[in-house]
């Protein structure tokens, strides 16, 4: 494992390479002693936690590194275990299959039509032999995770990663489920899955999940928007109240599979003469992808809209931190891009805490404690997440056309209600651990899982 050069105390695994000239830390230092039946010494006073994941778009790794922020937050030794990190032929296996979603996400938001439809379709198809055929995959990925002890706590952000625990006999697995759309793709048998709100939950009741490898846990969403969740939505609303009007900003994020490139320009396209009046300022975060970024400059270039743009995370957080400080941004469009994937990821999270809108598909983010304007999705089951949002009064319905996104922007700039009643839903919502949900995972992880045993 090595540290991580973006989160303070987490440690990254990889494959160690024939050559290599650094020196990587050992494994074994930073896990609790092992008997020599290979399990965990009861004695040993030592914390370590696994939370592991592959990297197939953002969704997943955002997953990872919000539990993670738990979990330093305890101040156990945290593992961030990424299987496609792990240079091997298991890991082209799970690399090709990305390739693939990728491709096809992007293919559907741009060509739309049949197209759209098909893959809209294919992505509610996670029945019981999608369930099978993901189990048959994950016995062929079993070496990338047995160089840790069957009894770690391990907490897994994608399915794959669950089940090739479960296969290989691990008996303490969290497994985080995503989306709002039930399927049997997404549940592992032998783990504790963890549901973010209660439609999910029945439905895998009804399915027929055993109780006691199922439990209602809560959104996945980092420490940083949840501990700063009430000052951070009062200053919206403060900031939607005020007179004379306050520009609206809006945070809008790329997805890791590069999708939405057609929607996103439109609508920006659309909202031009709104950035041009002072009434909006842009957040654009192109992540890590080459064609996203000229994308945006292409658009910008065209309406005539000057920008800064953010390289690097340190940049981020110094943006970030003049915004909370009652600054504002430099120009009305900021373009955040970058050649690593973790500030890809990381800058939507961050930026989150002084944005006044996210605006994204109904991905995990729809999950996020702060007002969502939800734009054209890319698959059918996120349709469920933006409802999800919306049931709770802190999200939009998902704005299919570029013209219902520009009724949700009037809203917004003509009256503060609609923000205001979001961020109050917000508030209400956390009262009641809505947004606890990777707290929890961790916490029942440390504790053994013992709902399972």
């Amino acid at each position: 494992c090595t540290p991580s050069t973006h989160v303070k105390g987490l440690w990254v695994s990889r494959a160690v390479k024939a050559g290599a000239t650094d020196s990587p830390t050992p494994l074994a230092d930073l896990l609790p002693r092992i008997t020599s039946e290979g399990l965990i010494d009861p004695k040993d006073k030592k914390k370590t936690l696994v939370v592991a994941t592959i990297r197939m778009g953002f969704g997943h790794h955002r997953l990872a590194y919000s539990a993670c922020s738990w979990a330093l937050e305890q101040g156990y030794n945290t593992i961030f275990h990424d299987l496609i990190n792990i240079e091997s032929e298991e890991s082209k296996l799970i690399g090709s299959a990305d390739t693939i979603y990728s491709k096809m996400s992007r293919l559907s938001s741009e060509l739309g039509g049949p197209v759209e439809y098909l893959w809209g379709k294919a992505m509610k198809q996670g029945d019981a032999n999608g369930l099978r055929i993901a189990a048959l995959e994950a016995a062929h990925l079993l070496p990338l995770l047995l160089s840790y002890p069957k009894d770690i706590p391990l907490i897994t952000t994608h399915q794959l990663v669950a089940l090739t625990a479960a296969a290989a006999g691990f008996t303490n697995v969290v497994n985080l489920v995503v989306d709002n759309y039930p399927q049997w793709f997404l549940v592992v048998p032998k783990t504790l899955n963890l549901t973010q709100g209660p439609v999910n939950y029945q439905s895998f009741l009804k399915m027929g999940v055993p109780p006691d490898q199922l439990a209602l846990a809560g959104h996945w969403c980092p420490t940083g928007l949840v501990q700063n969740l009430e000052k951070d939505c009062q200053a919206r609303i403060a900031r939607a109240k005020a007179t004379p009007l306050k520009a609206r900003r809006l945070l809008i994020p790329v997805g890791g599979a590069g999708a939405q490139k057609k929607f996103i320009v439109g609508f920006l396209e659309t909202i031009s003469d709104m950035v041009k009046k002072g009434q909006v300022q842009l957040f654009l975060n192109a992540g890590d992808h080459p064609h996203m970024k000229t994308a945006f400059i292409e658009v910008l270039t065209k309406c005539g809209l000057d920008y800064d743009t953010v390289t690097t995370t340190q940049g981020v957080y110094d943006f970030q931190e003049a915004l909370l400080k009652g600054g504002e941004p430099n120009k009305a469009v900021t373009l955040f891009a970058f050649d690593e994937y973790f500030p890809a990821v990381a800058t939507t999270d961050l930026l989150g805490r002084v944005a006044d809108v996210l605006t994204c598909k109904p991905s995990e983010l729809a999950f996020y404690p702060l007002p969502k304007l939800h734009i054209r999705r890319v698959g059918d089951h996120e349709a469920d997440s933006a409802r999800r949002a919306a049931e709770l009064g802190e999200g939009t319905m998902e704005a299919r056309e570029l013209s219902d996104a520009l009724e949700y922007m009037n809203l917004f700039l003509t009256t503060p209600d609609l923000l205001v009643s979001m961020n109050e839903q917000v508030l209400q919502a956390n009262k009641i651990g809505l947004y606890d949900g990777c707290k929890n995972a961790v916490k029942w992880a440390m504790e053994g899982n013992k709902k399972t045993k």
